[in-house]
């Protein structure tokens, strides 16, 4: 499965470049009404910006971008903005650059780079997450067998949720979708195939992007 890239936190920084202050604020928005609302929240924030631009993007397949250059010259905010988010391939997540002017015109170019700067360390003070689709699994088996399970998982780097002993070994587990027919193929080898393992429905989780 394509991996699939969310901004990790809720943050902001601030950069001036002649003169002018651009603050960059990046948020995780699920729905386009969120970011929406971010965007607004910030504008409140800032109601004596000269500029408060901003772009989205929203769902798994980007279905949803929007830019918006607020008053400055058409294509040189919202849109750099919005293109950092693509070449990043953040989804769901929305940009805010609020610019307080200081007098010296930066003239289109300037802008661009300016406002593709801004959003570009915002992405960067935020950090990155991915997310992996991954598998809840019981398994059972033998105690006779946990010692080489536990070094298989720990080298797998695979999570125990939770261990229950009674007669035999109950691991609560939790897999990434791609391992799971491993996982089952190393129990087969270490305990002869005497194992049993049940999965639940596949659930999301996020991976931090090292």
């Amino acid at each position: 499965m394509e991996q699939i890239y969310m901004n990790k936190l809720n943050t902001s920084v601030e950069i001036d470049i002649k003169r002018s202050t651009f603050i960059s604020y990046i948020a995780r928005t699920e729905t386009e009404d969120e970011a929406k609302q971010f965007i607004n929240e910030i504008k409140q924030t800032h109601k004596d910006a000269t500029h408060n631009c901003s772009a989205y993007i929203i769902g798994e397949n980007a279905l949803i971008q929007r830019a918006d250059d607020d008053g400055e010259p058409q294509g040189t905010a919202g849109i750099p903005i919005l293109e950092v988010l693509k070449r990043e391939e953040l989804y769901n997540t929305t940009i805010v650059v609020t610019r307080y002017f200081g007098g010296i015109k930066l003239g289109a170019g300037g802008l661009i780079r300016a406002y593709s700067s801004g959003a570009a360390e915002a992405v960067k003070a935020s950090g990155k997450v991915y997310l992996v689709p991954m598998v809840p699994s019981m398994i059972v088996l033998d105690y006779t067998f946990t010692k080489r399970f536990e070094h298989f998982l720990e080298q797998e780097q695979i999570e125990i949720r939770d261990q229950k002993y009674t007669d035999k070994v109950t691991y609560q587990l939790i897999i990434s979708e791609e391992k799971v027919e491993d996982v089952k193929s190393e129990l087969q080898k270490i305990t002869s195939d005497t194992f049993t393992m049940s999965t639940s429905e596949v659930e999301m989780a996020e991976r931090t992007l090292v």
